[in-house]
């Protein structure tokens, strides 16, 4: 094999690759990236036997051929010369070495054969559609942050995605909880999306989504079936196994009755629990609301440093009540609502409350309290 590509090109697509590669592998050929070079390109692979990317790069093709280096190494290497220079890959007449040159510089990496590289066989897929970069991310970034790390509670690991029927025609949701607190966000539901099964993206493949998302305005063609899933997007493939569990009824903890409204602005408090959670222990992070007509207060108490409190001028209009958060969880929320002020429907001091924007209705948050 000799292929001759721009080192930015090559740097971008292995920046991608190189990420689903784990560091420690029980099984060295995990460890590589193949390289495949031929018809005016090279691709690139990568997998972990869960997910798996290939990425093509334009090249001049001088002897076509496929060969296996380390992902991690090789993409230290590339990282490392200089910007703008011409990057020569060639394996050596023995087979054993990939020879990697650009400018003065020059590098000799071990290979492992090509046909030892395993292959995601993604069979066939039942739906397929097109969503843009921008969506996507708006349904990840917005519930991203509450997917479950519990490995015993396996099913709550990812983002769950489904279709469903809402007052306003069919929409695209996205769901993700780990006890504690639920996020969820919708779009209006692609054409080829009716019907689909209701499937768990991994939270490393979500993760690796987002990152591939760079352009907004790109489309995104996605294609499933109930065990896996298949991104393509410009150069970019990538194809992910599900999560094969039962994703919870989440509409039975989404509570409807809660009839204590709070309006406060967004950035307020946000700054105001940022602040006050200063003091909070690593363990504690409680903070307590304290409501009462048009006025919050918020108290944290560390008995081990001492305590904070701030006030802030809110709508309100019911009767007093007392509610604690963890103050992470509030942030976490606090910083995916797009509008400026925030609605927080409660009911008591035990039960869950709901957080929206006060504008925007295509996002919802449910926070379970804390005893304070």
């Amino acid at each position: 094999m000799k292929a001759t590509l721009e080192r930015t090109d090559l740097l971008k697509s292995l920046t991608h690759v190189h990420r689903v590669v784990e560091r420690r592998n029980t099984i060295p050929i995990l460890s590589n990236v193949l390289l495949r070079a031929d018809g005016g390109a090279i691709n690139l692979k990568a997998t972990d036997l869960d997910l798996e990317i290939v990425e093509s790069v334009p090249a001049m093709i001088e002897l076509p051929g496929a060969t296996t280096v380390p992902a991690h190494m090789f993409y230290d290497i590339v990282r490392k010369l200089p910007e703008g220079s011409q990057v020569v890959l060639e394996t050596t007449s023995d087979n054993a070495t990939l020879e990697i040159r650009a400018g003065r510089s020059k590098f000799t990496l071990q290979m492992l054969p090509e046909t030892d590289f395993p292959d995601l066989t993604a069979g066939d897929f039942s739906h397929g559609f097109a969503l843009t970069g921008a969506d996507i991310r708006k349904l990840i970034d917005a519930t991203q942050f509450a997917i479950s790390t519990e490995e015993t509670r396996y099913y709550l690991n990812g983002i769950y995605l489904h279709t469903v029927d809402a007052g306003s025609g069919l929409q695209f949701r996205a769901v993700a909880t780990d006890g504690h607190r639920l996020a969820q966000a919708e779009v209006p539901a692609p054409s080829g999306s009716a019907g689909m099964p209701g499937i768990i993206v991994p939270r490393k493949t979500v993760g690796e989504i987002q990152k591939l998302l760079e352009n907004p305005e790109a489309n995104v063609q996605i294609e499933l079936s109930d065990t896996k899933i298949r991104l393509t997007t410009g150069s970019v493939i990538l194809t992910s196994k599900l999560i094969d569990g039962t994703f919870p009824d989440y509409g039975r903890v989404i509570p409807q009755n809660n009839d204590k409204e709070m309006r406060v602005d967004r950035d307020e408090f946000k700054e105001a629990v940022d602040r006050v959670s200063t003091i909070s222990s690593e363990r504690g992070r409680a903070v307590k609301l304290s409501l009462t007509e048009g006025r919050l207060v918020l108290t944290v108490n560390n008995p081990d440093s001492g305590s904070a409190t701030e006030e802030l001028a809110v709508e309100y209009d019911a009767d007093p009540l007392e509610i604690g958060f963890n103050s992470r969880y509030l942030l976490d929320i606090a910083n995916q609502l797009s509008s400026d002020t925030a609605l927080f429907r409660l009911a008591d001091s035990g039960s869950p409350t709901l957080i929206q924007d006060n504008t925007v209705d295509d996002c919802l948050f449910v926070l379970m309290p804390m005893r304070v």
